[in-house]
């Protein structure tokens, strides 16, 4: 699964040329090293052809929905099964997008004492989780846009610590999931397939992120 995650990179612009989006969508942009549930983060889109950045909050809430009770447990969707299980099923077909981010956590070691991992690039690069999102109205006339994180298998390096991981997509790949004019959704799960193996590392990060109210780059410094 994916419960925490990081957008680390200090400048905006260079995120926004990263992503092909307009810099000045990313004017309020701060680095994050602790991104959790229910907290707001980027999602992006297109729109004739043009890509999107929106604020959302993370955990997918319904339309349909009397209010946020399930949000916590909507912050994932399995590829396997996000064309046919309700929660999701809807948005896979109409409401795909994908989420900036530039690593992970996963812990490990026993309940008491666990340690988290920083799962990352190896070069620092950009990776893009596909996700889903989805508007409801806490109150009338006021939507909010929530959005879900796709997970795979967990590739062979990243299974001896967690059995799922978020789906990664390459850019062009990014393309075909967020277009929106897609005539056959169920094609687009041939993407939603671990990363490979050698994408990513594994590097100890500090027990100041096991807390979601922590924030900063000392939270990936591991300990001594």
């Amino acid at each position: 699964m994916c419960g925490r995650f990081t957008l680390t990179r200090r400048d905006g612009r260079e995120i926004a040329e990263l992503l092909g989006i307009d810099p000045r969508e990313f004017h309020d942009h701060l680095p994050r090293y602790n991104v959790a549930p229910t907290q707001h983060h980027y999602l992006v889109t297109t729109e004739y052809e043009n890509r999107r950045v929106t604020l959302a909050k993370w955990g997918l809430v319904n339309s349909w929905a009397k209010d946020a009770s399930r949000a916590t447990q909507q912050i994932n969707a399995k590829a396997e099964t996000i064309d046919t299980r309700g929660a999701f099923k809807d948005a896979f077909r109409e409401r795909r997008c994908v989420i900036p981010a530039d690593g992970f956590y996963e812990w490990t070691g026993p309940k008491a004492k666990r340690m988290p991992l920083w799962i990352h690039r190896p070069d620092g690069g950009l990776i893009l989780f596909a996700g889903l999102y989805e508007s409801w109205y806490p109150e009338r006339g006021r939507p909010e846009l929530t959005f879900t994180i796709v997970t795979s298998a967990a590739t062979a390096m990243l299974a001896p610590i967690h059995d799922r991981m978020p789906v990664i997509l390459s850019d062009p790949d990014a393309d075909d999931w967020m277009n929106p004019r897609e005539p056959n959704p169920l094609a687009l799960k041939r993407l939603l397939a671990p990363a490979a193996d050698d994408l990513l590392v594994v590097t100890p990060a500090s027990a100041l992120a096991n807390n979601a109210k922590n924030e900063g780059p000392e939270l990936l410094v591991a300990p001594v």
